[in-house]
């Protein structure tokens, strides 16, 4: 006898939707940054914010290019709605703590920071291009310590690479003109532009005037509560 059929049953498929590892994948040796939505900024808190350049480029560590990258984030800055406080330079990326009144300043100020580093490195370098590797990775800073601890971090991260050790402010950062060392070190520059006779980096004195001073309550005041 013919044996009766049977009938096979098939899964629910669904069609449509985002699928589980969907997308783009990222390149190169580091991920890039998630495409996660920024969170939101009352225009208290400052923001740790790192920017990362593509492999192959020349250091971040030299005069000339320190003066740009210094004149971009000046020039990027606009008053309360967005401006960098502090930074340093490393080889291949640059950290810096900035103030913006809301996440919309924030992007669009990082965003015109972002390609006035890119026009200026390119033509300094002779180059067409990418520079920068990813989006910026951004950190709101919401209470005191959170604050110190990324002055400790920024203002110091060459040692931490090894690329600084001598026993004051990385040059390749605003440290030399920060006042809020618990030892005021040799060579530093006041918020006048005049330091105490020792030869400093003629864009570490010019970063006094290009770089704005801290309005949040956090960044100039809070974090000094906890000690220098």
């Amino acid at each position: 006898m013919k044996s009766p059929s049977t009938q096979l049953e098939f899964g629910f498929v669904r069609w449509g939707g985002k699928r589980r590892g969907a997308g783009r994948k990222p390149k190169g040796a580091r991920a890039g940054v998630a495409h996660d939505e920024r969170a939101n900024l009352s225009g208290r808190e400052p923001v740790s914010v790192t920017l990362r350049f593509v492999e192959g480029l020349p250091t971040l560590r030299g005069e000339d290019t320190h003066a740009l990258l210094v004149r971009a984030m000046s020039a990027a800055s606009r008053g309360d709605h967005f401006q960098v406080c502090a930074y340093s330079v490393q080889t291949n990326h640059v950290h810096m703590l900035v103030e913006a009144r809301d996440s919309g300043e924030l992007a669009r100020g990082m965003n015109s920071l972002g390609t006035r580093i890119g026009i200026a490195l390119n033509r300094l370098w002779k180059r067409r291009g990418t520079v920068l590797a990813e989006r910026y990775h951004s950190r709101v800073l919401r209470s005191p310590s959170e604050v110190r601890r990324a002055l400790v971090y920024v203002l110091n991260n060459a040692r931490k690479h090894g690329a600084w050790i001598a026993p004051r402010p990385d040059p390749y950062s605003s440290g030399p003109s920060f006042d809020g060392w618990r030892t005021p070190p040799r060579g530093a520059v006041s918020s006048s532009g005049a330091s105490d006779g020792v030869s400093v980096s003629s864009v570490a004195r010019s970063s006094v005037e290009l770089l704005g001073q801290p309005r949040s309550w956090l960044l100039a005041i809070g974090w000094r509560r906890l000690g220098l």
